[in-house]
């Protein structure tokens, strides 16, 4: 398969401009990283694999149009899969810790290889079920459509740290599509709903949605 990954970081750099030379380097990489670990291990479907930058890094990085981690911030990536949102985010904010978890083990080795190859310092990963976490607190938990938020709130909400760190509370931050009224009622006072089509242009977040859930 031959892709033209510098040509789709374009769509990466259009939105995030200020990136360092390191940082535009490491998201460089992910593209061959995934498309050789994608020959070995499904992480991504392989039809897939060609929208990497837009339908996983890009989507990824949306929530860091509605939130700038402060240094220090203690992140868990919650349902990690082979790394998304976790490591691009990680990418973006090199001062902040990142937890990624998964239950599947052989993804969690992907995302642990690509860390490790791009050389961030502030990821570890943890084969487990997110909800195993004990002796553990943090400022978020991020996560992409892995459950429905009552059930997903009901498991991280003993996660998240008391201590306020940032200028959005605490709590969960999920990465959703479609239709989320239903989803959402039981804990409306506490969400508050973003389009990410009114921050990226691109078709393919016109259904897109970041849910904040304060905990």
């Amino acid at each position: 398969m031959n892709i033209d990954y510098l040509r789709m970081m374009d769509i990466i750099t259009k939105y995030f401009p200020d990136l360092t030379s390191e940082q535009q380097q490491q998201m460089e990489q992910l593209g061959p990283l995934y498309e050789d670990w994608n020959a070995k291990i499904n992480v991504i479907s392989r039809r897939d694999i060609q929208n990497l930058y837009e339908h996983h890094v890009l989507h990824s990085l949306a929530i860091a149009r509605t939130i700038r981690f402060r240094p220090d911030t203690r992140v868990l990536d919650f349902g990690t899969g082979g790394g998304f949102p976790g490591i691009p985010l990680a990418i973006l904010f090199p001062e902040t810790s990142f937890l990624l978890v998964d239950s599947i083990g052989k993804k969690v080795r992907v995302a642990q290889a690509v860390a490790d190859a791009i050389g961030l310092k502030n990821v570890r990963t943890l084969h487990a079920r997110g909800e195993e976490i004990r002796n553990e607190k943090f400022d978020f938990v991020v996560s992409r459509a892995v459950m429905p938020l009552p059930d997903l709130v009901r498991y991280v909400r003993p996660l998240i740290s008391h201590v306020q760190h940032n200028a959005l509370p605490n709590g969960l931050i999920a990465l959703k599509g479609g239709e989320l009224e239903n989803e959402m009622a039981p804990l409306r006072h506490l969400c508050t709903v973003w389009d990410i089509a009114d921050e990226l242009s691109e078709e393919f977040f016109e259904t897109k949605k970041i849910v904040h859930v304060s905990l």
